[in-house]
């Protein structure tokens, strides 16, 4: 199975203190274990450094912290990287739909899934990804 992961369920599976960390934390192990073949989009990596060195949980990670998590999660995930075209297409797909703002992060997240041909985007906001594409709502699965 290729899986690739939104930060939505990077952020609690990497923190601990995350109330969602035990809904979550399996997927990442599973990845770790080599039991799937995992994927992350560069921009979520960027996203998951802001998110959890701002979350309010105790212990907070610092932004050390964050880095090492972030360096220990791509030797077992594989970073997407995205072109030019990516971004246009995910522009196009946006305005085709008339989505304003911030859902561009998750039509880039969605082509990263796309480029990396994965068999499921996991999440925990299904609607950001289901609204954007037919095949991409067959992509999208909740834990």
């Amino acid at each position: 199975m290729k899986i690739l992961f939104d930060s939505s369920i990077l952020v609690p599976a990497l923190v601990p203190a995350h109330p969602r960390h035990e809904l979550c934390y399996p997927y990442l192990k599973a990845a770790k274990e080599q039991q799937t073949t995992a994927y992350v989009s560069t921009h979520s990596l960027a996203e998951v450094y802001s998110v959890i060195t701002r979350l309010p949980v105790k212990p907070r990670p610092t932004p050390t912290q964050a880095q090492t998590l972030l360096t220990d999660l791509l030797t077992y995930v594989v970073a997407v990287s995205l072109e030019k075209a990516d971004y246009t297409n995910a522009i196009d797909q946006m305005a085709s739909l008339n989505l304003p703002g911030s859902g561009i992060f998750d039509a880039l997240i969605a082509q990263a899934a796309l480029k990396a041909e994965v068999n499921c985007l996991l999440t925990l906001n299904p609607d950001d990804f289901t609204r954007l594409a037919p095949e991409l709502a067959s992509l999208t699965n909740t834990p």
